[in-house]
């Protein structure tokens, strides 16, 4: 059993030494074959240089290209080194090492093929409140997209199989979070969630997401693109839905306002009315495009 611990890192020199001596203490207790892989995306600092020191095998990107291609960049060296299960934990200490085996026993006893960390089923020291609410709100957009109930769709914290990880690839150019759960109950992997530790940031702001605003609104979109391709019936048939429902809105208020004016004022209503004709053929013709796209999906 070959375990493959991958550390995304943009400018952690200060934290990435810890967090990979730890890991290295962690591991060395327990019966796995393991290695350290760490995808510098593009450092301006000496985290390479820091988790080489470490010990960790570095790979480094030559620009920034964020949180989703470091991820694949991270899959694809994991699989070449044969790894059995990959653990995914981040760079900035606030993950516990000491709690990678519990990530890895449902996953070994076949219990799950995907386990997630979850912060708000164990302990948080801090969290700005509207990162909280945020990620309460991504959760429950991702379990009513997936199905089944995720209290922490974007924890950073994940063990899965190679199958998985050959199997469940990423798309987005901006986060793997969201996607990666949606993904893998799709594909019909065993997801589960397990109760860890999360710590206070010693210093800074995450680097990896470095503006909250364009992260909120770039996974949202990352969202609605799942969505639209596994579940097309319903993402184009609540917009043709929407869209005939207005129409119906409109065509009732005009004849509410002709019946009490009478049809001498019907000119004046024509906008209106073609508003009405035009806004339920749109949405006719994006509800035939879910029933099609549904079908060929």
């Amino acid at each position: 059993m070959k375990i493959i611990i991958t550390i995304p890192a943009y400018n952690e020199e200060s934290t990435i030494g810890t967090v990979i001596q730890d890991i290295k203490q962690t591991m060395s207790q327990t019966k796995y074959d393991y290695e350290i892989i760490v995808v510098d995306d593009g450092s301006t600092d000496r985290t390479a240089e820091n988790a080489r020191k470490a010990g960790a095998i570095v790979f480094s990107h030559p620009y920034n290209y964020g949180l989703a291609e470091t991820f694949r960049t991270e899959m694809e060296k994991a699989l070449q080194s044969d790894a059995d299960i990959i653990v995914h934990i981040d760079a900035d200490n606030q993950y516990r090492a000491n709690e990678i085996p519990k990530l890895i026993e449902p996953v070994e006893k076949g219990e799950a093929d995907l386990v997630l960390g979850s912060r708000f089923m164990g302990t948080i020291e801090e969290m700005p409140v509207m990162k909280r609410w945020g990620n309460i709100a991504f959760s429950k957009v991702v379990s009513q997209i997936s199905g089944i109930k995720i209290t922490d769709a974007q924890t950073g914290f994940r063990a899965f199989t190679r199958e998985f990880a050959e199997k469940v690839r990423i798309i987005s150019t901006h986060t793997y979070t969201q996607e990666m759960v949606i993904r893998a109950v799709k594909e019909k992997f065993k997801v589960k969630e397990v109760p860890v530790y999360f710590a206070k940031r010693g210093k800074g702001k995450s680097r990896l997401i470095s503006n909250p605003a364009e992260y909120a609104i770039k996974a949202w979109i990352n969202i609605f693109r799942i969505y639209r391709d596994y579940e097309p019936l319903k993402f184009f048939g609540s917009m043709g839905v929407t869209l005939i429902s207005a129409s119906f809105i409109i065509c009732i208020y005009i004849l509410c306002i002709l019946f009490i004016e009478g049809w001498a004022g019907i000119d004046r209503r024509i906008p209106s009315i073609l508003l009405a004709v035009l806004l339920f053929v749109s949405g006719l013709q994006i509800l035939s495009f879910g029933f099609l796209a549904d079908k060929v999906k």
